[in-house]
């Protein structure tokens, strides 16, 4: 039987006793090896199993124990030690009886478990040493840029490219993730951290959603909206049936949720009279908001909308030199 060369690779994200059953019986019975000490050398040591550091020529020193043993196991580093693996797939390709070679998955990333890296990336670049500019921002002077990106995952949402779409939410977290690392600059009492962003966030989708995380039976997604008001409205009794509405997202668009809000409310409040001529345009604007909702229509999207194709003809109607000069 060919001796056995098992690369043991591990989540560098878990903490590093966390493996199979597979892996730890491996490990146990046989002779280990590894490029560097760490926490998974430690945890292994700790277990009662040996391990032995190769700092050159790992790829012989690692046949030569399976040789030796009938198996030997490599304790990858955090990266994955490829090369390593390259070495010893090109080693056994010219010599196929020298020993099989092994990829065995000690422990696996979680979902999410990529979210761990870009807060640790987020640190280091807001933290002594890192990126000047971003150590000099403020969530005020970042404002702009959560709408920008916004805006950008609104338009890859509206032009159906999903692929264009991932990498704008991309850029979307990462603002979240550089406001919740300034954050941790403020002042005692006000400080905060992306664990208490996203626990606030657990806890909200968990309460609002007692028919998944409770035992409260709903019948219909009617009822689901329902209930999803009543918690809210218990959270923030005191309220106004119009707190929390975005006041600075673009005016057609907040005109329709304050028009939503009032009539969820059961509120029928005319519409104001204008005042002047900029007021008379304004309450024109709101009664066609007014009307498109009767509908069941969403006024900033209809608008984008033409506003788009018109844009299109725009670009058809201009000189094939370029644009229009004035």
């Amino acid at each position: 039987m060919p001796a056995r060369v098992v690369l043991l690779v591990t989540s560098p994200r878990l903490p590093a006793g966390l493996l199979t059953a597979a892996a730890w019986d491996v490990v146990r019975e046989n002779p280990v090896l590894t490029g560097a000490d760490g926490a998974l050398a430690t945890a292994v040591r700790s277990a009662g199993a040996e391990v032995t550091v190769i700092a050159d020529r790992a790829a012989d020193a690692l046949l030569h124990a399976a040789t030796a043993h009938g198996t030997a196991v490599w304790l990858a580093g955090p990266a994955g030690d490829e090369s390593l693996a390259r070495e010893l797939g090109l080693r056994l390709a010219r010599e196929p009886g020298l020993a099989e070679l092994e990829l065995m998955y000690g422990s696996w990333d979680p979902p999410g478990a990529r979210l761990l890296d870009a807060v640790a990336v987020m640190d280091r670049l807001v933290s002594p040493g890192g990126d000047p500019w971003k150590r000099e921002q403020t969530h005020a002077s970042l404002a702009q840029y959560l709408l920008e990106e916004c805006y950008e995952a609104y338009d890859a949402i509206a032009a159906g490219d999903l692929a264009a779409l991932r990498e704008e939410l991309g850029d979307v977290l990462l603002q979240v993730v550089l406001h919740a690392r300034l954050a941790e600059e403020l002042p005692d009492g006000e400080r905060w951290n992306v664990d208490d962003v996203a626990g606030g966030l657990v806890d909200k989708m968990i309460r609002r959603n007692p028919h998944v995380f409770a035992d409260e039976r709903v019948d219909t997604v009617e009822e689901i909206t329902a209930n999803w008001e009543r918690i809210k409205r218990a959270e923030k009794p005191a309220g106004s049936a119009l707190d929390g509405i975005a006041l600075s997202q673009p005016a057609l668009s907040l005109a329709a949720k304050i028009l939503h809000r009032a009539g969820r409310a059961g509120l029928d409040v005319p519409l104001p009279e204008p005042a002047d001529e900029p007021e008379r345009l304004g309450a024109h604007l709101l009664a066609t908001v007014a009307q498109a909702r009767a509908a069941g229509l969403d006024p900033e999207a209809a608008l984008r909308r033409v506003a788009l194709r018109y844009a299109d003809a725009v670009r058809a109607a201009e000189p094939a030199g370029g644009p229009i000069s004035s």
